[in-house]
Order: structure tokens, then C-alpha cells, then sequence
């Protein structure tokens, strides 16, 4: 948020502002740019394409496209802090990311363990057993955190960010903004740190230690929360949306054409925060934003199915017709390519249709919690006090706007990952 406006929304939720800006579409637009790059790298690294030349033009383009999932961990943290609502219990928010994210979860666990079965591969009970629920990325041997439907690591992941929130919230809410600061300035230092860091770790659990660990990936979520708290009280200082872009663009080439590859997950980190909150800045000021166009809000709709489903489409397939491990030769690559980013995505779209959002009605808490009244208004109580049940209340926008509904917060919240 730039200073000029910062002052303006000091102390007031934005989020509660004038129509659609309360949703932030653009972030839900954001995350099928995420979910693209993490497409992307896979596309390269699963020898879809046999060819050297065109392998090694998608292998540059997404050289650093598994930092998807960094950048999904951030905007996970900015959203969920953004639209914490009010007076709701900790059981009704871990109620509702459970509805989100385990229904699609336990839909790819099965088809993954039935492709497992037809392709008479060994299954490991244990490994198994981890990865349905979801406690895989604790475990560092190998076959284990990327067991099964591999992808789901990153849930394990967020389900340890989402057990943590409700208990750290309150502190966020009281933490002086010099201290949120500190946070989001020290994270890519911690990440950088990571690379000396790691020694201390045995040499076969070092990949697991910086790449999934539950604890050191939260890092990225807790930089998204520090940004989303400081940009709730009008003290975020960042670029508007197209030139904290043109920073991510130039972070990006920078990154994969010239900097040592120690510093990419650093310097992404810092790129990946600005651009997030400039999007909603964006959207919270009415300014013009391509990320909040219909196709696009309707593409982060279903990126979060599109990033379960993607690699076993590609595996499965790739089994099937016996080129795994070799690729296609000439432009039956790039085509397949092509094809498995439409097949994954009419897909994506189906499981979204008819399991996500089903299953987000059935086992979602609707209605107002019961901490809050009739109407789901929130209590005339100092805005951003915590409630009894330790959660904030929503800090009330001049001018008496009504917080965000539960019909809003679903789709603000449960978009995406």
C-alpha cells in the first residue's frame, strides 16, 4: 500500500470496504499463477517432452516454477488473516479449512492408491496411512513425504498452519507494527540462512529439512500473515500492482538466468509478498487489476483441484502409454503438454464442481457462530480485541459497513489451497 492512502484505512479493515474489493478477487486470480509455475516445473521435470530442444525451453521458462507452492504458502497466510471473522471459535475455523481441504484430498488418495494397485506397485501401509492423513511431511524418510498422490505434501503442510493460526492470532493482532515488520523482513533472511543451515541436518534428510518440513515452510505463511496485519491497520508500505509485477518479473529472470540458486527462494519470497499485497490493494482502492477478470477469478477457483489432480494425470497417462521416463518425441510433446494442461483443468473443474464445493455446503458451518448475534454482526466491542474464545473480532470500517459474511467468507477463503 502506498503512503498515501495508508493513512486513510489506518486502524480499518479495507476488506469490509464497498462491494466486490471485500473479496479480493485478485488473489484468487493469483492462484492459478501459482498454480501455473508449479505446473510448469513439472511439465519440465516429468520428461513429458523428449526432445532436447523444447525440453530444455520449457525446463528455463519454469526452472523455478516449484516455488508455486512458496507462493501459495504466503497468500495462504495473507487470506486467511484478511478474513478472520469475527467471533468465530477455533473448532468452526478448523472446521471449515477441513471441509476445503480433505474432501479433494481423500478423492486423489483413492485414485492414487487404485492407479498403485493396477500398476502392481509396491505400497507401503505406513506411508500410506500418513500421507490419508495428511502427517506425511513429518516423517523424512524417503517413500514417505512424497507418498501417494506426491502434491499433497503441501497440505500436510498447510494443515499444521491452519491447527497454529487460531492460537497465534491474538498475539498477531496485539504485535506492534515495528514487530510485524521485523517478520516479514526476516523471513527470506531465514530461508537463506537454511542453506548453511542445513549441514546440521543429516545429509539424506536435507532436501526434507528445507523443502517440506512443516516448520520451516511456515515461514512463508507467517510472512503473509505479518503482511495482511499490517495491511488491515494501514501500515503497509509496497509498490501498486504493475510495478511490484515488473519487480516480480525482473526477480524471476534475474533468478534463474544469473543468481546462485541459494538465493532464489529469498529473493522470491520478498517478490511474492508484493505482489500479493499490492493485488489486494488493488482491489481494496478499485484500481484496475487483470487478475480480478472473470476467466481468471474463475481459474483460482479451481486451482486448488487443478494442483491436486495435475501429477497424476501425468503419471497415470504417461504409465499408461508406456512413455514414462522417455517422453514424446517431436511435437507430440509440446502437444502433450498442451493437452495435459486441458485434460487436468477440465478435470480440476469437474472435481471442483462436484466434490469441493458440495462438500464445503455438507461439513462447512453456516450461519453465525455462536459467539456472535443473530445476523452475524459482530458485538460492539473494540475492534481487533480479541473475543473470549481468543479469535479477533473484525475491526468495524468507518461508516458502519456490515463485516463479511459467511457466504463471502467462503469465497474469499476457500479459494485455492
Amino acid at each position: 500500500m502506498t503512503s498515501s492512502t495508508a493513512t486513510a484505512v489506518e486502524r480499518r479493515s479495507p476488506r469490509a470496504g464497498r462491494g466486490q474489493a471485500s473479496l479480493l478477487p485478485s488473489l484468487t486470480g493469483l492462484r492459478w499463477v501459482a498454480a501455473m509455475l508449479v505446473f510448469g516445473f513439472h511439465a519440465g521435470t516429468m520428461r513429458i517432452i523428449a526432445d532436447p530442444g523444447p525440453q530444455a525451453v520449457v525446463g528455463e521458462i519454469f526452472t523455478l516454477g516449484l516455488s508455486g507452492v512458496q507462493f501459495f504458502f504466503i497468500l495462504s497466510g495473507f487470506v486467511l488473516v484478511w478474513s478472520a471473522r469475527p467471533g468465530a471459535s477455533r473448532r468452526r475455523f478448523w472446521r471449515r479449512r477441513f471441509a476445503k481441504i480433505y474432501p479433494n484430498h481423500l478423492v486423489l488418495w483413492a485414485l492414487a492408491m487404485l492407479a498403485m494397485l493396477w500398476f502392481a506397485d509396491p505400497i507401503n501401509p505406513v506411508a500410506a496411512l500418513e500421507n490419508l492423513f495428511l502427517v506425511q511431511a513429518w516423517d523424512p524418510r524417503p517413500g514417505h513425504f512424497y507418498s501417494v498422490n506426491n502434491v499433497s505434501w503441501s497440505l500436510s503442510c498447510e494443515l499444521f498452519f491452519y491447527l497454529c493460526l487460531p492460537l497465534v492470532l491474538p498475539a498477531v493482532r496485539r504485535a506492534r507494527p515495528w514487530l510485524l515488520w521485523a517478520v516479514v523482513i526476516a523471513v527470506p533472511l531465514l530461508i537463506l540462512a537454511l542453506w548453511p543451515g542445513q549441514v546440521l541436518v543429516p545429509e539424506q534428510d536435507r532436501w526434507w529439512f528445507t523443502q517440506v518440513f512443516p516448520l520451516v515452510r511456515s515461514l512463508e505463511f507467517w510472512m503473509g500473515v505479518a503482511a495482511a496485519e499490517l495491511m488491515l491497520r494501514g501500515r503497509w508500505r509496497g509498490p501498486r500492482l504493475p510495478l511490484a509485477s515488473l519487480i516480480f518479473v525482473v526477480t524471476w529472470v534475474a533468478a534463474s538466468q544469473w543468481i546462485r540458486a541459494e538465493l532464489w527462494a529469498a529473493l522470491l519470497s520478498a517478490a511474492y509478498v508484493l505482489v500479493i499485497a499490492a493485488a489486494a490493494d488493488a482491489d481494496v482502492h478499485g484500481r484496475r487489476s487483470p487478475l480480478r477478470s472473470r476467466p481468471m477469478v474463475w481459474l483460482g477457483e479451481v486451482s486448488f483441484a487443478f494442483y491436486l489432480v495435475h501429477v497424476f494425470v501425468i503419471m497415470t497417462i504417461l504409465r499408461l502409454t508406456g512413455d514414462w521416463g522417455t517422453g514424446l518425441p517431436g511435437w507430440w510433446g509440446p502437444l502433450a503438454v498442451i493437452g495435459f494442461l486441458l485434460l487436468t483443468l477440465g478435470l480440476a473443474a469437474l472435481l471442483h464442481r462436484y466434490v469441493e464445493q458440495p462438500m464445503m455446503r455438507r461439513l462447512a458451518p453456516s450461519g453465525p457462530s455462536r459467539s456472535e448475534p443473530p445476523g452475524g454482526a459482530a458485538r460492539s466491542e473494540e475492534p481487533g480485541r480479541p473475543s473470549a474464545d481468543g479469535l479477533p473480532r473484525q475491526r468495524t470500517p468507518r461508516g458502519g459497513t456490515d463485516p463479511v459474511t459467511d457466504t463471502e467468507q467462503d469465497r474469499t477463503v476457500h479459494r485455492g489451497q
